[in-house]
């Protein structure tokens, strides 16, 4: 097949484009970084360099493909979330369009239908082809986010690089606390990117007659369980995930001068996981777990923490 993967060398394009080129299909790889284009050829892919936020550049480099990865990165410098997301989306829809793809995954979230302004499924409803919608939970790799918070030399203005699906989190590395508007014992589940390509290589491979939504897990714990892995991992065994407000959240990310309309998803969405919701939405939905335990992920965690400690 004749695969297009959106998302350059991320955590979940790098390991997919691994996964599909090894099954012997032709990949392109979208990327908005020219200097990428050698690292994509020697994983046997092809490169293409160019915007999302171009929907004729999106259409040219779709054509001819049988089936396409597609995802939106969060963009942290924008004043209304919903709005970037909802026209990227509207991109891809035009595309794939005009383009005549025949199946499309598309990158989603767990907390995607309870969060009215990050859910753009409904977007790319719209389209007459062959759809899954994967529903990731919470990111291993978002930890990485909050390295240098841990270390108790940041500042609240690392907030700005939170990931749109992931731990939106405050970290206290001097007192050892990971702080959130959900934490504590909630129950979540975390996943390895990893997990998350092996089922979009299945995914983007079928061609099922209907839409499908999959969620996609690896682990399911609390969150003081998750914060005692971690920290046992790189020395600090007495690391624990407080629970904050909304209202102290929301001042959270006011602090970091944060965008109020992002501000105010991300901690909707944080308070969708912390009412239980998410976590009843991915159960209730026959989610099956992958093989990447957090253990695993600390321990490659604690190897870059003390590497640039």
């Amino acid at each position: 097949m004749k695969i297009v993967v959106t998302g350059s060398l991320g955590n979940i394009s790098r390991p997919l484009i691994e996964f599909l080129v090894h099954q012997g299909h032709q990949v392109t790889v979208i990327s908005s970084d020219r200097n990428k284009t050698s690292r994509i050829a020697s994983m046997g892919a092809k490169a293409a360099i160019g915007s999302i936020a171009d929907a004729s550049f999106l259409e040219n480099t779709f054509e001819g493909a049988d089936a396409v990865f597609a995802m939106i990165p969060l963009d942290s410098t924008q004043e209304d979330l919903g709005v970037y997301m909802r026209q990227m989306a509207h991109n891809y829809v035009e595309a794939i369009r005009a383009s005549e793809i025949k199946r499309v995954v598309i990158l989603s979230g767990w907390a995607a239908d309870l969060i009215e302004a990050e859910n753009i499924e409904h977007i790319f409803g719209e389209l007459d082809v062959s759809i899954t919608f994967l529903r990731p939970a919470i990111f291993y790799t978002n930890f990485y986010q909050s390295m240098e918070l841990i270390r108790g030399k940041g500042l609240m203005g690392k907030l700005l690089a939170l990931r749109y699906y992931g731990i939106s989190s405050l970290w206290n590395g001097k007192t050892g606390l990971l702080m959130g508007n959900y934490g504590g014992e909630d129950r979540v589940v975390f996943v390895a990117p990893e997990d998350i390509a092996i089922v979009a290589a299945e995914e983007l491979i079928q061609l099922p007659d209907q839409r499908s939504i999959r969620y996609v897990g690896s682990e399911e714990m609390t969150c003081n369980e998750a914060a005692k892995i971690i920290g046992n991992a790189i020395g600090k065994p007495w690391l624990k995930w407080v629970l904050l407000s909304d209202k102290k959240m929301m001042q959270g990310f006011k602090m970091a001068k944060m965008p109020a309309k992002l501000a105010s998803i991300l901690t909707n969405m944080q308070a969708a996981i912390h009412s239980g919701k998410a976590l009843e939405n991915f159960h209730k939905n026959g989610a099956k777990m992958g093989h990447v335990k957090l253990s695993r992920f600390a321990a490659e965690f604690a190897q870059v923490y003390h590497r640039k400690s």
